[in-house]
């Protein structure tokens, strides 16, 4: 249950940054609030997952989901480059995502 809750953190992750990129700087209304409601909720459920985990694995896998979800919502809505590079950049954060939990109890 902790993974799912630190999964579901990571995503809000996104969620909040690509509505905080819709607020223009706050001055939008509903991605506003979008913004905060999901940073909030993600902040809690991160919160809750280091309960039980480690901090350095807990913020590692939240920081690493929302790095690379970031990543794929800018190329697939935001008409972001997605160069060779950027890609073997992501491919390394998700690597190094996937080792992070495999040495982690839990």
């Amino acid at each position: 249950m902790t993974w799912i809750a630190l999964t579901v953190a990571g995503v809000l992750e996104v969620v909040w940054a690509y509505a905080m990129k819709q607020s223009h700087g706050f001055t939008r209304l509903w991605p506003s609030i979008v913004t905060l409601v999901a940073m909030i909720a993600s902040f809690a459920l991160l919160s809750w997952s280091m309960r039980t985990l480690p901090i350095g694995t807990a913020y590692t896998i939240w920081t690493g989901i929302g790095a690379v979800g970031a990543f794929a919502v800018g190329i697939v809505f935001m008409g972001e480059s997605a160069s060779p590079m950027r890609l073997l950049a992501a491919a390394l954060i998700v690597g190094g995502l996937v080792l992070m939990k495999l040495s982690s109890p839990g």
